[in-house]
């Protein structure tokens, strides 16, 4: 187990999502699966939230990340 540290905090918060297209198209594939990793990976590092595992399907998307207590769940979202 890690902990991370924020100000005078020590946290170890840990969220999975899962994201799923519209009646299960297959539509991440090829380019737009590039697209979507990368763009997961940009606004992460942007609030500077930690990947711990991610997979882009055809059809959905599982992310498990850690981040800072300071950022309200449905901001990640």
């Amino acid at each position: 187990m890690e902990y991370r540290y924020f100000s005078p905090t020590v946290y170890n918060i840990e969220y999975h999502f899962v994201w799923v297209t519209k009646y299960r198209y297959q539509v991440l594939r090829g380019d737009v699966a590039l697209r979507v990793r990368d763009l997961i990976r940009q606004t992460c590092e942007a609030f500077e939230i930690k990947i711990l595992k991610g997979v882009v399907s055809k059809e959905h998307v599982h992310i498990l990340i850690s981040a800072p207590p300071n950022i309200a769940l449905r901001y990640i979202m």
